[in-house]
């Protein structure tokens, strides 16, 4: 699982620590430093630079997802 965000984003650091505090592995993409990854973010927020954008395993995307989205998403994989 991919996370996308910026060392700004409050919805970010949130998402963050509740993954740390459950386990959750996961890998950080900044997209203020990796340009191919704002696109990526943009295409799947409708142009936006909406984060934390998280991607998964099935290639599926999830926008600013709470942690239970992210917990029922992962057990359905």
């Amino acid at each position: 699982m991919i996370m996308y965000s910026t060392p700004w984003c409050g919805y970010c650091q949130r998402l963050k620590a509740q993954f740390g505090r459950e386990g959750i592995a996961f890998e950080e993409v900044d997209i203020e430093q990796d340009p191919a990854a704002a696109a990526m973010v943009e295409q799947v927020n409708g142009g936006n630079q909406t984060v934390p954008t998280i991607v998964f395993a099935d290639g599926t995307a999830m926008t600013n997802p709470s942690l239970a989205q992210v917990k029922e998403k992962l057990s359905s994989l």
